[in-house]
């Protein structure tokens, strides 16, 4: 049994009511993207509190447990990412999630917490900073994931998962030469990514990214209904259930991928200010969590954690905002959906494990 601190319920209350006022407005804006659909509210508040209350529990596993558990929960990921190329469920051509009949679910966003903690747990096995062959293991601990994601095809969550591991890497500690030749070598096998490994419809995202205007009515579509959107909410936006491009369905995905999209036309410039401040709120408190971690486990996998979430809400803003290709990547804890706000959540759990065990430690 997993040893929970007895008698000991504890939790971070800044992170907890920054989360809370988080998913308050993610309610208040999937009600007017989903054309105050009461229904799709019910069941984003179940997912809500279900997540919140995963989050809750994990953060009252100390952080010793969730290392010696890291290789366990990674295999688990790796098997089911496994079972999904074999005989996952097909959605919008792609092949990303397990039918369990009362529940769908995507396996690769469990690898979102998988693979840091596993590269944590590796990266720990040596004194820091690590040598050139550690480092080429742990790549390979973030490659294995990353390519059965990627053969879904999920390029977005690839390189999510990818970024996720990586950072552990960094923080790890690793020479500036090593980062330049990784950045020569990505830099040299670009051509080849692009004509071998991209799919059509991955290579068309990434040239509509310059010029959407091209295919205005196809490729393009997304990104240019989204601009106006957005540049259509002024400084302080249209209001709330006001937005024109939302309640006559211009935007697609407006719910999920392009939330935010809904949320500049009926709130505008001031409004996307107080949800930035949120979200900066949450990341300045998760780095100082990391920053004061006692354990070298615990520093690495709390500073993955966020900045990665950090990564998430800069790409979803800038896919919708047309400064970054369309990668499917939704609005944290904002979007509507299930897994990814357990996923979430439950990494937050992590940095309130990481904050209590500093605690306890502290007063020893």
């Amino acid at each position: 049994m997993l040893p929970f601190r007895r008698l000991q319920f504890r939790f971070d209350m800044p992170l907890f009511l920054g989360l809370v006022v988080l998913c308050a407005a993610s309610l208040l804006i999937l009600y007017s993207a989903g054309g105050a659909n009461s229904d799709q509210i019910i069941r984003q508040l179940v997912r809500i509190g279900l997540s919140l209350v995963l989050m809750l529990g994990v953060a009252q596993i100390s952080p010793a447990t969730l290392a010696r558990y890291s290789p366990i929960i990674y295999s688990v990921g790796l098997i089911l990412l496994v079972v999904v190329l074999a005989v996952g469920f097909i959605g919008k051509g792609a092949q990303r999630w397990i039918d369990l009949g009362v529940v769908r679910f995507q396996p690769s966003e469990i690898m979102k917490l998988a693979v840091p903690m596993m590269v944590a747990w590796t990266a720990t096995r040596r004194f820091l900073p690590l040598p050139f062959w550690y480092i080429g293991l742990c790549f390979i601990v973030i490659a294995a994931p990353a390519a059965l994601i990627g053969l879904q095809p999920d390029l977005g969550t690839a390189l999510l998962v990818s970024f996720a591991g990586l950072v552990v890497i960094f923080l790890a500690g690793i020479s500036w030469k090593f980062i330049v030749a990784i950045l020569v070598f990505l830099s040299v096998s670009a051509p080849m990514v692009w004509q071998f490994v991209f799919h059509d419809y991955q290579r068309t995202r990434v040239l509509t990214l310059f010029d959407p205007w091209q295919d205005p009515l196809g490729a393009g579509y997304h990104t240019i209904q989204s601009m106006i959107a957005i540049g259509s909410g002024g400084k302080t936006g249209k209001g709330w259930l006001h937005g024109t491009q939302a309640q006559l369905e211009f935007i697609p995905e407006r719910s999920t991928d392009f939330i935010f999209s809904v949320f500049g036309e009926e709130f505008g410039l001031l409004g996307f200010l107080v949800l930035l401040s949120i979200y900066l709120f949450l990341v300045f408190r998760g780095i100082m969590i990391a920053f004061y971690a006692q354990e070298t486990y615990d520093r690495l996998l709390a500073g993955s954690v966020i900045l990665t979430f950090m990564f998430y809400v800069f790409v979803n803003i800038g896919m919708v905002s047309g400064i970054l290709p369309v990668v499917g990547v939704p609005l944290p804890l904002v979007s509507y959906g299930g897994t990814s706000m357990v996923t979430l959540m439950v990494g937050f759990g992590i940095l309130m494990s990481v904050q209590n065990e500093g605690r306890k430690l502290s007063r020893t």
